[in-house]
């Protein structure tokens, strides 16, 4: 399919985005596993990366965590708020990361007003020799307070259900007021009611004006405000546009392989299978 990144690119205007990139290619042991030819998020701006597994949507991400680097040109590849070479923790000030991979690190029992704070230490619980103040409990309380969740603070976060501990972790990077959520296939391994308030706090966190960035298989997990996708397919940005041109049965069908049919219902999507 044809893709329309460039003019796309143009159209939201001529501000300096948040992120920009251009020609990047990802090669690990001689093969490409991620081309993007142009792409570019405004700030404040929503998209949803949607693909197969093994499509590159987690190499995407970390083109702009910068967890991976693309091949050397002349002209710098990635940029970040048109900087060539950014620090590192500029990126890290501006990006929350909210992934069920982050979950599976939530082995200790420890308080939920702990893990929440952490995040201002970049640590899981508050360390052990840092200096926590009133001022950081009170902060994590507010995040907790504004995902509606303020109730867990003192439950230990062992005892919780998979769908509250991934509120927590939201919680835990909100803590550090990012202009940027990124959260990696966030309802994996969540029953309906889990889906429904992670979904509905991305919502939250849209409305207040934060970029959410989404990567899923599933465009369930789309919510409303965001209106851009962005499909990978075999290692390249297969299209980028609006979602309700995209969020097709024939695009869905090509994207992954098997034929599918999309619904919609006031502004939300659905996938299923055509048998």
């Amino acid at each position: 399919m044809e893709t329309n990144e460039t003019d796309a690119a143009a159209q939201r205007g001529a501000s300096t985005p948040l992120f920009q990139i251009h020609d990047a290619s990802v090669v690990r042991g001689g093969k490409t596993i991620l081309h993007v030819g142009d792409f570019s998020l405004a700030e404040g701006e929503h998209v949803a990366l949607l693909g197969p597994n093994g499509a590159g949507k987690s190499t995407f991400i970390q083109l702009l965590t910068r967890e991976v680097f693309p091949l050397w040109r002349e002209e710098p590849p990635v940029r970040f708020r048109g900087q060539e070479r950014p620090q590192l923790a500029d990126i890290k000030r501006t990006l929350g990361i909210v992934s069920s991979t982050m979950h599976d690190q939530v082995r200790v029992h420890l308080p939920v007003i702990d893990i929440v704070t952490g995040g201002l230490f970049g640590t899981l619980g508050v360390p052990l020799r840092g200096n926590v103040g009133e001022k950081d409990r009170a902060l994590a309380l507010d995040a907790l307070e504004r995902l509606g969740i303020a109730e867990l603070a003192p439950r230990d976060v062992m005892t919780l259900s998979t769908g509250q501990v991934r509120r927590v972790l939201v919680a835990r990077e909100l803590v550090r007021d990012p202009q940027v959520l990124i959260f990696d296939e966030p309802c994996t391994g969540l029953d309906p009611e889990g889906m429904y308030h992670v979904r509905k706090t991305m919502g939250t966190l849209a409305a207040e004006g934060r970029s959410v960035v989404l990567v899923t298989h599933y465009p369930e997990d789309i919510i409303p405000a965001i209106e851009r996708v962005l499909l990978i397919k075999d290692a390249e940005v297969f299209a980028d546009g609006p979602k309700s041109e995209l969020l097709a049965s024939n695009v869905m069908s090509e994207l992954f392989g098997v034929p599918l049919v999309v619904g919609e219902a006031d502004g939300w999507y659905s996938l299923r299978g055509c048998y």
